[in-house]
């Protein structure tokens, strides 16, 4: 496990600034991640009091990421930091934009359960979603337990399932196919798993690129548009090259 360190400053306020920034992201993730899994429940158990409850929450989400963008400017401006600071401080915001995006989502499928609660027979069309969100919060879980930790090998391992979750999108995707042209009066129902499933994959690409943030904060290099093979190769030398130097 390839761990960051915060550098300790003369000013402890400053020391305190950066602590609390990286405490507010893992309380906005706390909050996207019960979203999601809201969401998931809302619309696979067709609970309408919860889908709304999921709708409502959403400016919360957005209030975080306001108040912690803010907070980073702040920082930026008087502090002027550099190094694995300025890198801290970067991937705050980057983190907390996906965050605000993946609450996005969330907010998506709660709507989404509002209108799919009718349907009938929705157990059927919603075999495959129930595993593909299970699979993308275990991805968000994963990627927020990463940038806590600082470490890049779980960053990594979160990466890697999005592959997973893709493959699942792409199998949701076919068998909602053949029941719409099993049955035709489905297909207005079914749009709306398709757009869950949709916003679902999407939630596991931010997770992946919450991951990357994790690595460019600790190893100092941007991973985005790098294929996994080639990050899990600089991860290994990187680690390979601490070790040397300890």
């Amino acid at each position: 496990m390839d761990n960051l360190h915060l550098n300790q400053h003369i000013s402890r306020q400053f020391n305190a600034e950066l602590e609390d920034i990286r405490n507010r992201v893992m309380a906005m993730g706390g909050l996207v991640e019960q979203q999601l899994n809201d969401a998931l429940q809302a619309l696979t158990e067709s609970d309408t009091t919860l889908a709304e409850v999921v709708v409502t929450n959403d400016y919360r989400v957005n209030a975080m990421e306001v108040t912690i963008d803010e907070e980073c400017t702040q920082i930026l401006a008087r502090r002027q930091p550099a190094a694995s600071d300025l890198r801290l401080v970067i991937a705050v915001i980057k983190t907390i934009t996906d965050l605000e995006r993946i609450g996005d989502e969330a907010e998506r499928i709660g709507r989404m359960a509002l209108k799919f609660s009718e349907a009938e027979n929705a157990g059927k069309y919603l075999s495959g979603i129930s595993h593909l969100g299970s699979h993308v919060s275990k991805m968000l879980h994963g990627a927020l337990d990463a940038f806590a930790r600082m470490d890049t090998e779980a960053a990594i391992k979160v990466a890697r399932a999005d592959r997973k979750a893709d493959k699942e999108y792409e199998g949701i995707l076919r068998e909602l196919i053949t029941y719409m042209m099993e049955d035709p009066r489905s297909i207005p129902h079914i749009l709306e798993v398709m757009w869950s499933a949709r916003a679902l994959e999407r939630i596991g690409d931010r997770a992946r690129n919450i991951c990357e943030y994790v690595i460019y904060l600790v190893q100092g290099k941007d991973v985005r548009h790098t294929s996994l093979e080639q990050v899990e190769k600089e991860a290994r030398e990187f680690a390979k090259k601490r070790r040397d130097d300890k």
